[in-house]
């Protein structure tokens, strides 16, 4: 309850977005894991169909992710919010009333391309509300994400068992409560001129961001590695214990540490140097979370129920290791994202990131699930968990070297360096001329030196001393003025005193 208590300090429109994220995970995981048993049992559909179901729906979200984030640059996030929760309520409603293959087909391509227009429109909108607090609204959301999905499993499971057809109704009305909500409440922000002069125009842009498609590369791990939660962890918990139930402890348990830790582990960050420098710390942990299954996955099935819980154990502090990388490394992942480019173009870079962690998660998980194919036919039950460490090795090592050269948004600059992008980082102090003691003040790219105090003194023009006469001969250009009465006058010792106009040193920073 602390965590909806501290939600009061955020502006209506946080509140409001993180109360829908709730609601919408809410919704998706009170249905959608049970959607293929429906099928299948219920409508005695085969087993293509019903992939050729659930697969509409991911086509639609994953490949239209750009275009969610499209519009919610180019309509602005809280109309493109609105539609996808109103294209969410009636794709649900669809497969309460619906039971032919057509209608089916519809409702699921629906519910994906609701999810493609308000993932990349909430963080567009969460990024631009936030200011400079976007971890920790990155954060909040991860938890209320967290709190909705064990909500809707719990909900799910109970009602699934009742009819399947009242948990799509109950889903409905969820996000049709959702879209009314939001229309009413939700705050109109202005949408940031766009000075490129068609669609295609924003995708070649961030197309051709290097920094950004080589941060999307290198974070291909976290989602691989994060998707294991429902394909590697829950057959590993099985064959541990022997419990069918095993996946759903594991999903249970690190959902917990996530409630208790994220917005701690958020904070710490901060504090000790912000989260970038931490990215690749994460990933490391994610991918050690796949070690200690070798203890339990590698040997012969347990014997009675306390050798079956103490694997299940293991595998409960896999799932918790796993989360907690990713709640190191997530929230500044998107966190970073809008500083690859232009604000205007929030929502594009979030969809793109968006469709490039759907590929990534479509290709490790094949992967994976080769290796498992593998290890199952060659008796070698290692080899889908050393796969898994890989990815994420090889992750942290990428990302390590993106901030390492400088390439990430927020990075550190080490002292004696210049920036990458931007004006150049000072480091060391600004001691102000004129002033007795050389009284010191920070320099800094917009740090402003502060001008000695006191009244302008005005000073008569240099004049440049003559030449003596030489009967003609050449003079050197060095030669030093003559020291009294000619027509060269020389100047005056300099005092310590106020600065004047007509001599400001040539480095003093730009006011």
């Amino acid at each position: 309850m602390r965590k909806f208590r501290a939600t009061r300090e955020f502006p209506l429109a946080l509140r409001l977005l993180l109360l829908n994220q709730f609601g919408i995970d809410i919704g998706f995981y009170l249905l959608m894991p049970f959607l293929a048993a429906y099928l299948e049992q219920g409508l005695g559909m085969s087993a293509a169909l019903v992939g050729l179901v659930l697969g509409a729906r991911t086509l639609s979200q994953q490949g239209l992710f750009v275009l969610g984030g499209s519009a919610a640059d180019r309509l602005g996030p809280r109309v493109v919010i609105i539609a996808g929760c109103a294209l969410r309520t009636v794709g649900f409603a669809l497969f309460a009333f619906g039971s032919s293959l057509g209608l089916l087909m519809c409702a699921s391509a629906l519910t994906g391309l609701a999810a493609a227009l308000f993932y990349p429109a909430v963080r567009t909108y969460v990024a631009l509300e936030s200011g400079d607090g976007k971890a920790e609204a990155f954060a909040r959301l991860n938890v209320y994400a967290t709190i909705g999905s064990l909500s809707g499993l719990l909900l799910g499971s109970v009602l699934f068992l009742a009819d399947f057809r009242m948990c799509a109704v109950a889903v409905a009305a969820v996000f049709g409560l959702l879209t009314v909500a939001q229309a009413m409440v939700l705050p109109t922000r202005g949408v940031a001129p766009v000075p490129s002069a068609s669609v295609l125009a924003d995708w070649r842009e961030a197309m051709a961001n290097r920094r950004f498609l080589l941060f999307c590369l290198a974070t291909t791990g976290m989602f691989t590695m994060e998707n294991q939660l429902y394909l590697l962890l829950p057959d590993g918990a099985l064959r541990a214990s022997g419990w069918k139930a095993g996946g759903g402890v594991l999903l249970a348990a690190g959902a917990l540490a996530n409630m208790v830790f994220q917005l701690r582990i958020t904070r710490a960050l901060e504090r000790n140097g912000g989260g970038t420098r931490w990215v690749s710390s994460g990933l490391v942990v994610m991918g050690a979370s796949f070690l200690p299954p070798l203890l339990v996955c590698c040997t012969e099935p347990p014997v009675g129920t306390t050798a079956a819980a103490a694997r299940l154990g293991v595998m409960v502090l896999s799932s918790v290791m796993l989360f907690f990388g990713i709640m190191v490394a997530h929230p500044t992942v998107l966190e970073m994202i809008p500083g690859f480019g232009r604000e205007s173009l929030t929502g594009t870079y979030f969809g793109l990131f968006y469709v490039f962690s759907g590929i990534a998660a479509t290709g490790g998980n094949a992967v994976v699930g080769r290796a498992m194919d593998i290890a199952e036919q060659a008796g070698w039950p290692w080899l889908p968990w050393v796969c898994c460490l890989s990815f994420g090795l090889a992750s942290a090592g990428a990302v390590a070297m993106l901030y390492r050269a400088r390439m990430l948004p927020g990075a550190a600059v080490a002292p004696g360096e210049p920036a990458v992008a931007g004006n150049p980082v000072v480091t060391g102090t600004a001691v102000l001329p004129g002033v007795s003691g050389g009284e010191e003040q920070p320099a800094g790219g917009s740090a402003l030196v502060k001008r000695a105090r006191g009244p302008v003194v005005p000073r008569e023009p240099r004049v440049p001393p003559a030449p003596p006469a030489t009967n003609g001969s050449p003079v050197a250009r060095d030669a030093a003025p003559p020291v009294g009465g000619g027509l060269g006058r020389q100047d005056p010792p300099r005092l310590p005193g106020p600065l004047v106009p007509d001599e400001e040193p040539a480095d003093r920073p730009p006011r």
